[in-house]
């Protein structure tokens, strides 16, 4: 920071001209392609790579698609749909037509990949504003782009931030690549002693039931229709989706419906500390324990258990344990759980004071691997705030007044 200070204090110490990012190149469209087609066609060993909505993408060959489509300088692309961000790409690519990028004029005054590491900082207040001003799937215009203000500080400054930012950046890929692998290294220790817990003799105390004889309630929930604004406009009862349920305890849901909905459709509350279990689709199998009292869509199976007969956090880690196993008993073309197999599915039952254990030891691994506000995923996401710190102080700029 100190010698970036030195330059802008030497070189622009009265501030840097802001000027619209689509001035400062040749913005590029996309092509119409389906996703169907990106799948028919990719090619991992392909010269090209074409770039979907969010982060999918896929490589395939040139001669797949119509040339005049090929971009070949080095661009910035705009991730303009439902995740929002920017890539920047300087091999041969493509993209959807709902896509944009553009090639920054490198006219010896510009930097590109300066101009997509300010763009990164943009990223966060972008997705507000496409979330707030879209009625569905955040979304932005090729004019939100096209007008959003650039600063364009001597050269020199440029590439010296560009030189300190990859230098970061390398830097953290390595430390985030250890980490990562410290990571998986203690999931596979985790699911070790894990299974070597729930693994019973039949020499030890232990029987066997149903999911359904030891729970006291199995019901499913609702979707209120999306067309009645009186569901959803204000409502803060929380409401809980299939894609949230990935083998967690949830204390909050990303949607929420009002009292109407509860009284008007088959929306009902559960309580606290009941077994979720996904039963449709591709989340079919995976399951989550509700730490709040909340009401779910009817592809959740909620079961209320009897905690006489079994902890509902050794029911969670059992179910989750088994996942495999009891998402191989779907049916029909997507695979789809019902009520009735999830009651069937046999859990063993030892004495409680046993299965207090079992979770409190489980707890401690969970917490290690899994939990954000501790262990490796806590330190990974202090790297990336740091990254993300020191990047934003690189590229905050004075204005030159008018």
């Amino acid at each position: 920071m100190n010698q970036i200070e030195k330059l802008i204090e030497e070189l622009c110490p009265d501030g840097v001209e802001y000027k619209p990012l689509g001035s400062l190149g040749v913005r590029n469209k996309g092509i119409p392609i389906t996703a169907k087609k990106m799948r028919d066609i990719a090619d991992n060993t392909g010269d090209i790579k074409i770039f979907a909505g969010g982060k999918t993408s896929v490589q395939a060959q040139s001669t797949s698609i119509e040339s005049k489509g090929i971009i070949y300088k080095p661009s910035i692309i705009v991730k303009s749909r439902g995740y929002i961000g920017f890539e920047y790409y300087d091999q041969p690519f493509t993209h959807k037509s709902e896509l944009w990028s553009y090639s920054i004029n490198e006219n010896g005054n510009i930097n590109q990949k300066f101009v997509f590491y300010y763009l990164t900082t943009k990223s966060p207040q972008l997705q507000e504003y496409a979330r707030a001003t879209s009625v569905k799937i955040p979304q932005l215009s090729v004019k939100d782009t096209d007008t959003l203000p650039i600063p364009i500080p001597p050269l020199v400054i440029q590439n010296e931030i560009v030189k300190i930012l990859d230098t970061f950046q390398s830097l953290e890929a390595e430390l985030e690549a250890e980490l990562e692998a410290e990571l998986e290294a203690r999931k596979k220790q985790y699911e070790f002693y894990r299974d070597q817990l729930l693994t019973f003799t039949e020499r030890e105390r232990v029987r066997w039931a149903t999911l359904g004889e030891v729970s006291q309630r199995v019901s499913s929930g609702a979707t209120p229709a999306k067309s009645n604004r009186g569901f959803y406009q204000g409502g803060k009862i929380p409401w809980l989706r299939t894609q949230e349920v990935v083998f967690n305890e949830i204390y909050s849901t990303n949607e929420f419906i009002t009292e109407q909905a509860v009284a008007q459709t088959g929306a009902h509350w559960i309580p606290e500390n009941c077994l979720i279990v996904a039963i449709s689709g591709a989340s079919a199998g995976r399951c989550a324990v509700n730490k709040i009292p909340l009401t779910t869509n009817q592809h959740c199976c909620n079961i209320e258990l009897d905690e006489t007969a079994v902890n509902f956090k050794f029911a969670f880690y059992w179910t989750a344990a088994h996942y495999e196993e009891l998402k191989a008993l779907g049916r029909g073309a997507r695979s789809d759980l019902n009520s009735k197999i999830i009651k069937n599915f046999r859990i063993p039952i030892t004495p409680l004071e046993e299965q207090q254990r079992i979770v409190n030891i489980l707890d401690k691994f969970d917490a290690l691997v899994n939990d954000l506000t501790s262990g490796l995923p806590a330190e990974i996401e202090a790297r990336r705030q740091q990254y993300e710190y020191y990047r934003d102080q690189l590229l905050t700029f004075k204005e030159l007044s008018a």
